[in-house]
């Protein structure tokens, strides 16, 4: 396995070894395989744990387990505590949800703070078919039922080639020693079920089935991006957007043989859930509607209009304080002084800081809004500005602005205002960076 291992990383992660790495280590099996053949490869990387406090003694000798195992090694180590039953029921999120947030928040924010360039988890094969499942038996589409992809954004999954079994034979042979989690053995958890009493049915009927599923999954991401390309290609010729809203044309939809699939994939990122309804709405006579958590489709006699909701645009605004060193909600800044600047870009921003006066303040976009484009001169419509980038309904909703006093800073993670940017005068420069 482990020259497996070596050689998918060369083909598929060749930046690996010249990277900064955090691994996310829970003391089980999975991650302590993979500390192990970062350890052997040399890799340059730190682990963090986190300490969800759900299984009381249990949890914190899984903690006292990893520090052990850490300080042999001589690996820098991040331990977190999380009250997550608290936060599950103040939030009104199941632990699991809560826990996934809390956990990938603080992985970027140390990310951010010590200069990560990836996260790298431990999740495998067995892991990929499991959420396939799962996204199968709730419903899904294309995108839920291509797997666990090796890399999201700064998310590394390099064991994702690998099974549970090949793991574990692994593990014994280099006597790497592991915490068993007590929860995995319950079936109270959809996914535990599926782990013990579905998956080994497959693999009883198929000798090959995971190698069989690996390439199911290949052809579904080739099925995928052919999908996207049509959507894609038809989008223009059915939808037009405004300053407020998107219009579907029904009589052009309708034109399509797969016009559901086609609406399917325009409207997912939407948060729609009933289908059914959806579909519906285009034979629907002018005014019925259909409602997701954040937007509305409106069969408007010939068209179907999709706008958002009203508390998607409202006039909440969240302050940000002078002592701020990073914003966690409603999205993650990293805020600090430097002495130059470099490798500004759409995510990274470099500001006068004698210019602005705290507090800052995140907000929506608003109609009638204008910025100064950093290196233009002279003013321009956000709406405009929209309009030229070709930002979608979707995208406008969910984009942040930073401001002093109501003018714009950043249209964050896109474009900076040149009023406030850094010149030969300026003497404190404040470095604003957006993680996604």
């Amino acid at each position: 396995m482990f020259e497996q291992f070596q050689d998918n990383i060369t083909k598929n992660l060749p930046f690996l070894p010249k990277s900064k790495l955090l691994l996310a280590v829970s003391g089980g099996i999975d991650s302590m395989v993979l500390v192990y053949l970062c350890k052997q490869l040399q890799f340059d990387f730190a682990v963090a744990h986190c300490n969800f406090q759900l299984r009381g003694n249990e949890s914190d000798d899984d903690e006292n387990f990893v520090k052990s195992h850490t300080e042999k090694l001589q690996i820098p180590l991040f331990i977190q505590k999380f009250n997550t039953k608290t936060f599950a029921e103040q939030q009104k999120l199941s632990i699991q949800v809560v826990a996934r947030n809390h956990r990938y928040q603080w992985f970027y924010s140390l990310l951010a703070n010590h200069n990560f360039d990836y996260i790298l988890t431990a999740h495998h094969l067995d892991d990929s078919v499991e959420t396939f499942l799962i996204n199968f038996t709730r419903g899904s589409g294309l995108d839920g039922l291509t797997g666990i992809p090796e890399q999201n954004d700064k998310i590394i999954r390099p064991l994702l080639p690998f099974s549970r079994n090949e793991i574990e034979i692994f593990a014994h042979e280099n006597k790497i020693a592991w915490r068993e989690d007590s929860s995995n053995t319950s079936d109270k958890y959809l996914r535990n079920k599926l782990r013990h009493h579905v998956i080994p049915i497959f693999k009883e009927l198929n000798p090959s089935f995971l190698a069989s599923f690996e390439n199911t999954i290949g052809h579904l991401k080739q099925t995928q991006s052919l999908a996207a390309d049509a959507s894609k290609s038809l989008y223009s010729k059915v939808i037009t957007e405004d300053e407020n809203q998107t219009i579907i044309d029904v009589v052009k939809l309708l034109k399509q043989e797969n016009h559901n699939a086609y609406l399917f994939n325009w409207l997912q990122p939407f948060g729609f859930s009933d289908w059914l309804a959806v579909y519906d709405l285009i034979h629907s006579q002018s005014g019925k509607q259909v409602h997701s958590e954040s937007h509305t489709l409106l069969k408007n006699r010939e068209t179907l209009l999709l706008y958002p909701k009203q508390d998607i645009t409202n006039d909440t605004v969240y302050w940000i304080q002078k002592e701020q060193s990073e914003v966690n909600f409603p999205l993650k800044l990293s805020i600090c002084n430097v002495d130059d600047i470099s490798n500004p870009s759409s995510h990274t921003i470099f500001v006068d800081e004698e210019k602005l006066q705290f507090p800052l303040t995140l907000r929506r976009w608003k109609e009638g809004d204008v910025f100064h484009p950093f290196g233009m001169t002279g003013k321009k419509k956000l709406s405009k500005y929209f309009k030229d980038e070709k930002f979608s309904l979707f995208d406008k909703a969910n984009i942040w602005l930073l401001c002093f006093n109501d003018e714009i800073i950043w249209i964050t993670g896109k474009r900076q205002d040149e009023r406030f940017k850094v010149t030969d005068a300026t003497t404190k420069i404040l470095q604003i960076k957006y993680i996604p």
